[in-house]
């Protein structure tokens, strides 16, 4: 791959491109880059690059003909080794956002040529009359072009063969499945108090590759909400994890059952409850005032069931064949991570034949929850009630209860490991 930038500082792009990685990958030829000054085409005595705008204001505008010059003078380079036209790029603030798509695309050209503005911009015309695309790094403004064409060289020019020691060294990277990378520990294995997770001292690379996954998917949902709701649109578990010897799912019929059952609706209320209900109403989630309602919900109409695992209960979900609604989907915090969650939901919905498209609601908040049934088919269908701190005592942070409702997945299986 051959990359050209034109800019008014060559020199600061060229030691950026002949440093560290990318100096090593270059020294071995595994690319080209060029760095072209744009005085260098410049008709005027002064060297001068820039003008005053049309229509007045504040800055200076490069000028359109040493940049045309130059890329003319890049392409008839390409010409020359024999290469196609290279794909120009202009980076602006008013350009397209970059991702790691976008890198992945560029890196599929022969020739990519990077142009960089300065000031208060490049003369509109030979944009047009050039470029093939603007982009833009970021919501936010820098004094020239350079650091951004660097960026994307430097995402562009790692993805090239051998670049790289080996494909996985960007395969596992941010972004390139669509989430943000897992945390990284190294030596010692105790710094200033804190400790590596056990789970990367064991040596069992199966279960390090799911804590890292895990890892992966809670940075992601926490952090870029909207790459992950990206991402899970893209990756829907229809796959679910298989059901384990000693593990079952039984009707609550039985005091014994019903106030277990009553202990974890308490629990799972308090743990949906905790970032947006205040602490007397936290506090008001007992299973004693659990109990009372699971039973008027049962005269009601809902069958409950709880989860087993070994004979000891540790999820549960009700489901009303009167209205086709799931809830009380609910899994003790020791057992959460272990993808019953999803099986108790399938369960459920499979409990429900005579409703083809049954309904659930979840809080606003519950990011978790929410990718999970996304990914499970279930899509949003309006909002089942508000909760305004301003008129609900029990309420102290604003959220919505959202109305969800089953539309079976069409995309292929993804791996059970996956999950949310």
């Amino acid at each position: 791959m051959r990359i050209d930038i034109v800019t008014l500082f060559p020199e600061l792009c060229d030691t950026f491109l002949s440093a560290s990685i990318l100096g090593r990958a270059r020294a071995k030829n595994l690319f080209e880059a060029h760095c072209h000054q744009i005085r260098d085409y410049t008709l005027n005595k002064q060297k001068q690059t820039d003008d005053y705008p049309y229509g007045g204001g504040c800055g200076m505008v490069l000028y359109a003909q040493p940049i045309a010059d130059c890329l003319r003078a890049v392409q008839a380079q390409c010409r020359e080794q024999g290469r196609a036209k290279p794909h120009v790029v202009f980076l602006t603030a008013a350009g397209a956002p970059y991702d790691e798509a976008k890198a992945r695309e560029l890196a599929q050209y022969d020739a990519v040529t990077l142009v960089c503005g300065h000031y208060e911009g490049i003369d509109q015309r030979v944009i047009d009359a050039f470029g093939d695309e603007e982009i833009s790094i970021g919501d936010y403004v820098l004094t020239g072009g350079e650091l951004a064409s660097l960026v994307v060289a430097d995402s562009v020019l790692r993805l090239q063969p051998g670049v790289l020691a080996e494909e996985k060294g960007y395969q596992d990277e941010s972004y390139w499945d669509g989430l943000l990378e897992y945390p990284q520990y190294t030596r010692p294995e105790v710094w200033e108090g804190r400790a590596v997770p056990p789970v990367l001292l064991t040596g069992d690379h199966q279960k390090i590759e799911v804590w890292r996954g895990e890892q992966s998917r809670i940075r992601t949902r926490t952090r870029r909400p909207d790459l992950y709701d990206q991402w899970c649109a893209t990756h829907p578990l229809t796959e679910l994890p298989k059901w384990k010897r000693g593990e079952n799912m039984r009707l609550v019929k039985t005091e014994e059952q019903w106030q277990r059952a009553a202990e974890l609706a308490a629990e799972g209320r308090r743990a949906v409850g905790a970032p947006v209900a205040t602490p007397d109403a936290l506090a008001s989630l007992t299973a004693e005032a659990m109990l009372p309602q699971l039973l008027q919900q049962h005269k009601d109409g809902w069958a409950f069931y709880l989860h087993f695992t070994k004979n000891v209960p540790d999820g549960m979900v009700g489901v009303c064949h009167r209205t086709g609604r799931i809830g009380c989907l609910f899994v003790t915090e020791v057992s959460r991570g272990k993808g019953i969650g999803a099986k108790m939901l399938d369960f459920a919905r499979k409990k429900l034949p005579e409703h083809t498209n049954p309904t659930l609601t979840v809080l606003n908040t519950n990011a978790r929850a929410i990718a999970l049934y996304k990914r499970m088919g279930w899509v949003p269908a309006g909002t089942e009630a508000v909760y305004d701190p301003a008129k609900d005592a029990f309420c102290a942070v604003y959220c919505e209860e959202l109305r969800m409702s089953y539309r079976p997945p069409v995309n292929d299986f993804v791996s059970a490991d996956q999950q949310c």
